[in-house]
């Protein structure tokens, strides 16, 4: 498998880098910053420079040609404003998305976040959970086959290889670790194309999770 992840230096895009490296893969992480290319690379992987809030179409197909798959893993940050909300989580994810069908990369994997129809009084927060809502609409209305995770509160605490996962789950935490095993597996199982999942840590092996995944999940 050929990997592209957009957002190439985040902590669980690092750690998806690290277990599909180490299978024999291929990983290519877009980040803005040169100076991260040398940390994907430490991971098993390799760097494209590319700032997607400044390109085009056809520059971020060009580093898609020829993957077998993508995910989105981008995110502005929490230090960032209103603006970086709408240029990284819904502009960025909407551009990939984009190049991903012009040059026919059809799996597509979008990491989102759980809670988007809260109401929240924090006018940033507020901004981010209608950025990730606008791009999974967006993602939605595509001919390709997208799986959205939605993790719940993220740790850096060991993995556990347990989760809960499905179209709606109790709030919770999950670790970094096991959502990049998650994605992992969610590359591997093309049955879960047209879901969009929300996780938590909890009892069920990962793979077992995934394997429950079937039509009814799935969104219309």
């Amino acid at each position: 498998m050929r990997l592209v992840i957009a957002g190439g230096h985040g902590k669980i895009a690092l750690l998806l880098t690290r277990l599909v490296a180490d299978r024999g893969d291929t990983v290519i992480g877009i980040v803005r910053n040169p100076e991260h290319v040398e940390d994907i690379r430490a991971h098993g992987g390799d760097g494209v420079v590319l700032d997607l809030e400044a390109a085009t179409v056809e520059q971020v197909a060009a580093v898609l040609t020829g993957a077998d798959a993508v995910v989105f893993a981008a995110g502005a940050g929490p230090g960032s404003g209103i603006p970086r909300k709408d240029t990284v989580d819904l502009g960025a994810a909407v551009l990939t998305a984009e190049a991903a069908q012009v040059v026919g990369v059809r799996r597509y994997l979008q990491v989102s976040a759980m809670g988007l129809g809260r109401v929240s009084t924090d006018e940033v927060f507020g901004a981010y959970l209608a950025a990730k809502d606008a791009a999974e609409r967006d993602l939605r209305s595509r001919d390709l086959d997208w799986t959205i995770l939605r993790p719940g509160r993220l740790s850096d605490d060991p993995p556990t290889g347990a989760v809960a996962l499905g179209p709606t789950v109790a709030p919770g935490v999950v670790s970094r670790s096991d959502v990049a095993a998650v994605l992992v597996e969610l590359l591997d199982e093309p049955g879960t194309a047209g879901a969009t999942l929300e996780l938590v840590g909890g009892d069920a092996p990962i793979a077992e999770a995934i394997g429950q995944i079937g039509p009814r999940t799935r969104s219309q």
